[in-house]
């Protein structure tokens, strides 16, 4: 009898590893700016080194005061390099060591996905973008395939394309697509620079749910072009970054096996 309730035991602590395996968690985040609010599911599994990255900018408060300091309509908007300090230009931000890329899944509209430096798959930091549009036919591909690590939730996509309506400023450098508010040609040409009222300015990214399953109205879509042989440069390491999951769903698959042989063999 307590040999039975012991491997009754042991099959149902691999019955749960199994179903937490299987759980797809998430972490929900809310990008703040001027604009508006823009909650992000982020892929915590799917891409774990790079939520982890870009969770510890946010813990650290490292995007507090952050600039959307790009703007390409139909493309994409990008932010989390630069802080607005009362000055222009903005300053960048300490980074961290550069985190592995993880291509696993399509950069379409509405996802959210690291930028990095060209020529290095593995160079991301602290830089990310929303795309606009379907971008998957180049990003995809490009630099090894951008890692998108979260998608847009309900009407987030309104404030990012009313930050993308927005005039643009080429202040030269990282700022020559810069969206700016109350902006004119006039303060150009009379020497004005961009003040916190003219610019996108990101209050802060904080966490508001911190172990949810991953929202049921996304599906996130894979990377196929990537593995289909596209792009010049392919990733340097394994881009199936789910195996982690993989693996234990296999090692608890393999442990009821044992389990149920001994339970027969001594029965």
């Amino acid at each position: 009898m307590k040999k039975h309730l012991k491997r009754r035991s042991i099959v149902l602590a691999f019955t749960s590893l199994l179903f937490l395996t299987t759980q797809a968690k998430a972490t929900v985040v809310q990008i703040q700016t001027v604009l508006g609010n823009i909650d992000i599911n982020l892929f915590d599994q799917t891409t774990p080194e790079t939520v982890r990255n870009f969770l510890s900018y946010v813990n650290s408060g490292a995007y507090m005061n952050n600039v959307m300091h790009r703007s390409e309509p139909g493309f994409v908007v990008q932010a989390g390099g630069f802080r607005f300090d009362d000055t222009f230009p903005p300053v960048a931000i300490p980074t961290d060591p550069p985190v592995i890329n993880e291509p696993v899944l399509s950069n379409l509209r509405g996802t959210i996905a690291m930028a990095k430096a060209a020529g290095n798959p593995n160079s991301a930091t602290s830089q990310w973008f929303i795309s606009l549009a379907d971008n998957s036919a180049n990003l995809d591909v490009q630099n090894g395939g951008f890692t998108v690590f979260g998608q847009v939730l309900g009407d987030g996509m309104e404030v990012v394309d009313a930050i993308a309506a927005l005039e643009r400023f080429n202040a030269g450098g990282a700022f020559n697509t810069l969206p700016v508010r109350d902006f004119t040609q006039a303060d150009v040409d009379a020497g004005r620079d961009p003040e916190a009222d003219n610019l996108v300015i990101i209050t802060d990214v904080i966490v508001i749910d911190s172990a949810v399953v991953t929202n049921p109205d996304i599906v996130p879509v894979p990377n196929t072009l990537l593995n289909a042989g596209g792009g010049d440069n392919p990733p340097n390491q394994d881009s199936g970054s789910g195996g982690g999951t993989l693996n234990l769903l296999s090692f608890a698959l393999l442990g009821l096996v044992l389990v149920f042989r001994g339970t027969f063999k001594r029965t």
